[in-house]
């Protein structure tokens, strides 16, 4: 697997734990993609390779968004999002994590 990647595990649990905090059953969500349970099943314990117009139903499903991130900026967005869980409230009087170079865009 390369770093373009998201490991299907984190996906999986991803969409179990999103599906779980909107208090849906599988068969539930499966009726808002058009899936069935079986496939929803399978997609959360990783035993299905996910096709990405599945994913989008599904994130759509759960009131979620797929954002596809630049490589260069991922440790900019990577150390928001740490400084937003760990619930400082200073990410935005912070400086950045990252900053690109100038001739990097």
């Amino acid at each position: 697997m390369t770093d373009t990647h998201l490991p299907v595990s984190d996906i999986a649990a991803s969409v179990k734990a999103a599906r779980q905090t909107k208090a849906l059953t599988q068969r539930e969500l499966g009726r808002r993609v058009g899936l069935p349970q079986s496939h929803i099943s399978k997609i959360e314990s990783g035993g299905v390779d996910l096709q990405l117009s599945s994913l989008i139903q599904i994130a759509r499903a759960l009131d979620l968004e797929i954002r596809l991130i630049p490589r260069k900026a991922l440790p900019a967005v990577e150390g928001v999002l740490r400084s937003q869980e760990a619930g400082d409230g200073k990410a935005a009087d912070q400086h950045p994590a990252y900053r690109l170079e100038e001739n990097e865009e």
